[in-house]
């Protein structure tokens, strides 16, 4: 695994880890964690590399070792997306797959609907409404952020909070990230042909149905796999999927 660095479209700094050899496959991580938890601790991005493919696995924006601005100015909307397209160009990346878990997930939708067009595209964690409003998930994350147990829900206040702090995380970064959501319309989705998978743990409700999502979409289909939102990256399951999916 090595470490590299560029200079995204506005001249923030993106740290982007890469592993292997062969066809590049871009892989983004959640929200409040970051290419080491997502994929390379649980093993997925070793799982990946073993197969043949490099992984090119940055650190989102307001994550891990990347830039964390606090200017409302460097959060306009879909840039995380943007970022991504930065990356691709950067590499000169033409013939790659897309996978993302959770906020990555959705970032790489937002990907597809500007243009991008991997050969293929994997989406963990991640179902209708999470791609298509986001609103009220995004709403609990920011009342977390600002207002920890006095949060209108204080459990998940407590835990957002601490894995903040565990992570080393800047709140003000992260309701950033939050505030340049653009949502997905329907008519975007079914115009999105790239064969599509969307692995999801049978106990994730977090984001809505990975099935009504695949229905959404012209070439897509959603496997459950043992776990929650959470815990469904460490699945070895999750892992095999997604390789034979890639892989096929």
């Amino acid at each position: 695994m090595r470490t590299d660095h560029f200079t995204s479209f506005d001249g923030e700094t993106i740290a982007v880890h890469r592993l292997g050899s062969g066809r590049p496959v871009l892989m983004l991580h959640g929200f409040i964690a970051s290419a080491k938890l997502n994929w390379i601790e649980p093993g997925i991005a070793q799982a990946v590399a073993d197969a043949g493919f490099e992984v090119i696995a940055p650190d989102l924006r307001g994550h891990g070792e990347s830039a964390a601005p606090e200017d409302v100015g460097a959060w306009p909307g879909d840039v995380l997306a943007k970022d991504q397209e930065a990356l691709v160009a950067e590499l000169g990346l033409t013939d790659f797959d897309l996978v993302g878990y959770s906020l990555g997930a959705r970032t790489a939708v937002r990907c597809l609907v500007r243009g991008m067009r991997p050969r293929r595209c994997v989406l963990g964690g991640m179902g209708d409404s999470g791609v298509m409003q986001a609103g009220a998930r995004a709403a609990m994350f920011e009342d977390s952020i600002r207002n920890g147990e006095n949060a209108k829900d204080p459990r998940a206040g407590r835990y957002i909070q601490a894995r903040i702090k565990a992570g080393g995380f800047n709140p003000q970064a992260l309701l950033g990230v939050l505030s340049s959501f653009v949502p997905t319309k329907a008519q975007d989705l079914a115009g999105l042909d790239v064969p599509t998978f969307i692995v999801c743990g049978q106990d994730d409700a977090d984001n809505g149905s990975p099935e009504l999502l695949a229905l959404a979409m012209p070439n897509a289909k959603a496997v459950r796999v043992p776990g929650d939102h959470l815990t469904a990256v460490a699945e070895p399951r999750l892992a095999a999927e997604m390789v034979a999916f890639l892989a096929a």
